[in-house]
């Protein structure tokens, strides 16, 4: 029995639909969005379409959209692909003794400013405005310093999932947001 290929598998069986009052994303957007990165990823040229361009992809929210956490998921795999692919022109590019280097340097980045103290890693909003709250980003903070420092278990799913609630003079939002980037490309870079 021969297999299907990936872009007939994915136009017969769609992501769910969300039903009622739900929103999910666009259709078109992610139908879109999808094709345009499995062009990229089967013309195998690298830096028409990037992980982190990927992770960043954001649609817009509508009744009867496709459900949020299933293309979530699949652009998790997605960006997974291209990050792998990435890695191996990486290596290629550079050698693995300048690409293992260029990682360590970026995750040292962030392991120094996750080990600052707790309520002072990041830049914080003006009182009168939003941010992250300090103490969930903190907790999250914690963990990923275990993480680089001494190989503690956290995926990058578990990191691009994560979501903090709003609080008055709490972190700079694209902050906490860069710094995560980050680590999701450390922990891609390394597999």
């Amino acid at each position: 029995m021969s297999e299907t290929p990936i872009h007939d598998r994915a136009a017969a069986t769609p992501f769910p639909t969300v039903t009622g009052r739900a929103q999910g994303y666009e259709k078109r957007a992610v139908d879109a969005f999808l094709a345009k990165a499995r062009e990229a990823f089967e013309q195998d040229e690298t830096g028409t379409l990037r992980s982190s361009e990927i992770r960043a992809v954001a649609f817009p929210l509508v009744k009867g959209g496709y459900a949020v956490h299933a293309v979530d998921a699949a652009l998790g795999r997605v960006e997974d692909a291209f990050a792998a692919r990435e890695r191996e022109h990486a290596l290629s590019r550079l050698g693995a003794r300048a690409w293992v280097a260029e990682t360590r340097d970026t995750a040292q980045v962030v392991l120094d400013r996750l080990q600052r103290p707790r309520g002072e890693r990041f830049e914080r909003v003006g009182w009168m405005h939003f941010g992250y709250r300090v103490d969930e980003v903190d907790v999250v903070a914690d963990r990923v310093a275990r993480y680089l420092a001494a190989g503690d278990p956290v995926t990058a799913e578990q990191v691009r999932a994560v979501a903090f609630r709003l609080q008055r003079g709490g972190y700079r939002e694209t902050q906490v947001d860069a710094v995560l980037d980050a680590v999701v490309e450390v922990m891609l870079a390394v597999g």
